[in-house]
């Protein structure tokens, strides 16, 4: 149990002591010839009285999170704060005001809308809504102080009234096209300006001040988007031209870089032409010595060669004259071997016909033997009468008479 809550139980013993001390006194004076038993009732009656008046009117109270309560005597007039927690709260003797801690947030419904009940005004004399949102606290500081001047409702009477009486006169002294979107921070921070100190004159903090939705006249926001549409034509008409103006330049610009790089690169081949021959010049100083070596080489070369081919040549001559004199002579044998071949042939076959005759004239049949013979590679059986007279076997076959 904490202190400040077992110090409003002594009080409270306390004070319910001398009640009933007082209570006793009074019934004892009223009724000075009476028994025991009546002092005893009437006291029992004044407790009872007094404990239903506590279960009506409960001493404690409970101060919830977020709230302040600030408890007042009718008696003394002293004021006391107490913020979460529980207090002694005496009906008739304490009188209790809350008040929340909390940050509040207050939002002009009816200047929200241009066809609201109570629009803003321009400088113009145009009707705009603007959904503004005001944040703002009580201060802890000077409740106390001022607890007994702060009205019931708070946000209506005192918040709403400053509110109007800034924004109004803010407001009118600005165009809608300003309050639109030129000078809207510039607006926003002189209304927090403007109502930080009045309500800090009421115990109020202001935290913050937002500027949210502007709603604009039906007739103004057609123009405005006639208007828009027109600038954003133009800008797009300007981009448009800037545009080609950079593609020109850029045309301009890779033109001059590819006619620097032409030259550059020109420049470049002609130096490297120049060192080319340079270096050619050098080569050749060493290099004709060489080639006219190489001619000379060559020259000798191609004597030499020619030497060669003429004794090839003659070699060639000499060796086919041989060989047409061997070839003549080789031929001239196997003609005259040819010629005794063919005499010792014809002598050969002489003395063999001769030999044959002989043979044929003694025995006549070896004729028919010698044509069957070659008939045989044809023929392999013959069936002939031979002749009445004797005479030649094939003379039946070959049809004589």
């Amino acid at each position: 149990m904490s202190t400040r809550l077992e110090t409003l139980i002594a009080l409270a013993r306390q004070w319910f002591g001398r009640l009933a001390a007082t209570l006793g006194a009074g019934a004892r004076a009223l009724r000075p010839g009476a028994g025991r038993i009546g002092p005893r009732l009437a006291l029992l009656g004044v407790v009872a009285l007094a404990f239903a008046a506590l279960a009506r009117h409960p001493p404690l109270e409970t101060v919830p999170h977020g709230e302040l309560a600030v408890r007042t005597n009718r008696l003394s007039g002293g004021v006391q704060t107490f913020s979460e927690g529980t207090f002694l709260r005496l009906a008739g003797l304490h009188q209790v005001r809350r008040f929340p801690t909390r940050d509040q947030v207050y939002r002009p419904a009816a200047s929200a809308s241009a066809s609201g009940p109570a629009p803003f005004q321009s400088a113009e004399g145009l009707s705009i809504g603007v959904d503004l949102s005001i944040r703002y606290a009580l201060d802890p500081r000077r409740v106390t102080a001022l607890a007994g001047d702060l009205p019931e409702d708070i946000e209506h009477e005192l918040v709403e009234p400053a509110v109007q009486g800034v924004a109004y006169r803010l407001y009118a002294g600005y165009t809608v096209r300003e309050i639109f979107s030129v000078k809207r921070d510039e607006i926003q921070r002189a209304l927090e300006g403007a109502l930080r100190p009045r309500l800090a004159a009421d115990g109020i903090v202001l935290r913050s001040v937002q500027m949210g939705k502007v709603d604009l006249p039906a007739d103004y926001r057609r123009g405005m988007d006639r208007l828009l549409a027109e600038e954003l034509e133009t800008e797009k008409m300007r981009f448009t031209l800037e545009l080609k103006d950079k593609q020109v330049r850029e045309t301009q610009l890779v033109a001059e870089a590819d006619k620097v790089r032409r030259e550059k690169a020109a420049e470049a081949a002609a130096r490297e032409q120049v060192i080319a021959a340079r270096a050619q010049e050098e080569a050749m100083q060493h290099v004709l010595p060489f080639k006219q070596k190489q001619i000379e080489q060559r020259k000798l070369e191609a004597e030499a060669e020619k030497i060669a081919r003429i004794r090839a040549a003659e070699g060639a001559a000499e060796s086919r004259r041989i060989e047409a004199a061997g070839e003549a002579e080789s031929r001239q044998k196997l003609a005259d071997a040819e010629v005794y071949r063919l005499d010792r042939v014809g002598r050969v076959n002489a003395e063999q016909m001769q030999r044959e005759g002989v043979l044929v004239t003694e025995h006549p049949l070896l004729i028919q033997k010698v044509l069957a013979d070659k008939l045989s590679e044809r023929v392999q059986v013959i069936i002939a009468p031979p002749p009445a007279n004797g005479g030649f076997i094939g003379s039946t076959l070959l049809g004589s008479k």
